[in-house]
């Protein structure tokens, strides 16, 4: 299978290579995904510099956010179980952390749905301290 691989921390244009690597293998709850679409989030640049508070080992296979299919043909979005990310063919993930894709939402606004919506939400209801009946522009 074809995967983004980084063997050295630094910038992601500069470290990540495409290669061809071996489907990895499930480990104990986790399920093997053939990934239809991976969001490309702030976590991922910082995995790839070393910054994230997740260091996997090198080499690993960026990638946090997918939609992906399961064995079964469920079309499902996940995070990812690291370092077998979504810049690839197949990734891993824990089978308990799967969610149904929306039927309305392609794969790529399925994919940057689980992550980006809920730090957009978090930020808005946590942070910001929206309540109803307020407005927000955007």
């Amino acid at each position: 299978m074809q995967a983004w691989r980084v063997y050295e921390n630094g910038e992601p244009d500069a470290v990540m290579r495409r290669e061809e690597v071996e489907p990895p293998v499930p480990g104990e709850g986790q399920v093997l995904l053939r990934v239809r679409a991976a969001n490309v989030n702030f976590p991922d640049a910082l995995l790839c510099r070393g910054h994230y508070q997740v260091r996997p080992p090198l080499p690993f296979t960026p990638g946090v956010e997918v939609c992906a299919e399961t064995e079964d043909g469920r079309r499902v979005i996940a995070t990812t179980a690291l370092p077998h990310g979504g810049f690839a063919d197949h990734a891993l993930a824990d089978a308990a952390g799967l969610l149904p894709a929306p039927e309305a939402l392609d794969d790529a606004e399925a994919a940057a749905l689980h992550i980006g919506y809920q730090t957009g939400w978090f930020g808005l209801h946590r942070r910001a301290a929206l309540k109803e009946g307020e407005t927000l522009l955007v």
